[in-house]
């Protein structure tokens, strides 16, 4: 099997992770969408059940859990998640796949359909900032240095920037992979350290780097040639991505170099999240929680009996960690 086919393999994987929503085209290729009728972006409705519905992201906003996931479900938890309600209102009916909050307040979620959505209420109301339903290419990951400056990221290539808090996204040229002849690797997940590093997650085992606030892009290899779904910058700005069969790999100057973290399953990583006291929690499939006490170096894993597809993780401030999966809430 060759470089490419095995890569494309992988985004399939991914990608039935994430659910159905559109149609998976060849690795390098947008595909236009003929007819928009069948792709329009409405208002979502309240969820019959949502024990019953995917999640796929999650954060916090303060001291409130803000998740997201199918039909543009934005469930929010003020009880470190031992109840979960939907939010109010949310313009789009599209699966969310990312969400970032930079205070209780402000926040935004990205998903198919090129949505982005904006709320200032800490998740209750959201707006509609960006839709393009005329080619195939959802975006899979947010981030937001500050209230103004952010960044949404997904399917070849795809990126977008806003200086104005996503009233204008413009779209940023990445560089050419090494070896490629033109841009066109998938980007997984975004995140920042809390100051001028910017990090994106790939296929391939490459993450793009900047570490001028995204004047600069630069791509480095990890050392695996696998998806990196997921990543995480530490309080102290060790940096962590992982992703297929249990694969994580740690840096600690910036993204420069990359070393494998040892990890006990191989099954594959989806979300991290860190505690108020430093640990790391990795959420995988097949009911794998994998924690790490010592910043990332190691990660011991134990397998829930339910072996439910984990899909997210975060960590509250009083220390309860909160799972989710293809069917919601973990409880």
């Amino acid at each position: 099997m060759t470089t490419r086919a095995k890569a494309n393999r992988f985004v399939t994987a991914f990608f039935l992770l994430l659910g159905s929503g559109f149609a998976l085209a060849s690795a390098g290729d947008a595909r236009p969408v003929s007819g928009t009728a069948a792709v329009r972006i409405r208002a979502a409705e309240p969820s019959p059940s949502l024990d019953a519905t995917q999640i796929l992201a999650s954060t916090t906003a303060g001291q409130r859990i803000v998740a997201v996931g199918d039909h543009g479900v934005v469930m929010l938890s003020d009880d470190s998640g031992l109840s979960f309600r939907q939010a109010s209102s949310v313009p789009a009916d599209t699966t969310l796949t990312s969400v970032s909050f930079v205070d209780r307040d402000h926040g935004w979620a990205v998903g198919h359909g090129g949505v982005i959505i904006q709320t200032s209420d800490g998740g209750e109301h959201w707006t509609l900032q960006r839709k393009d339903v005329s080619v195939d290419q959802p975006l899979l990951g947010v981030y937001f240095k500050d209230r103004q400056n952010g960044w949404a990221v997904g399917l070849w290539s795809l990126m977008l920037e806003t200086k104005d808090g996503g009233m204008n996204w413009l779209p940023v040229k990445p560089p050419i992979p090494p070896g490629a002849k033109k841009a066109d690797r998938n980007f997984f997940s975004i995140f920042g350290d809390g100051r001028d590093g910017i990090y994106i997650s790939c296929e391939q085992g490459l993450v793009l780097r900047s570490t001028d606030g995204g004047a600069v892009w630069s791509y480095v290899e990890t050392g695996y040639q696998g998806s990196l779904w997921a990543g995480l910058a530490l309080p102290d700005g060790t940096l962590l991505v992982g992703g297929l069969r249990g694969n994580i790999y740690r840096s600690d100057d910036h993204g420069v170099t990359w070393t494998h973290s040892a990890t006990d399953f191989t099954t594959s990583v989806t979300g991290f999240s860190v505690d108020h006291k430093g640990a790391v929690f990795a959420s995988a499939v097949d009911g794998v929680v994998f924690e790490s006490g010592d910043d990332g170096r190691t990660f011991q894993g134990h397998q829930r009996s339910g072996r439910e597809s984990l899909t997210a993780v975060t960590a509250t401030s009083s220390g309860k960690v909160v799972l989710f999966s293809q069917s919601g809430p973990i409880k």
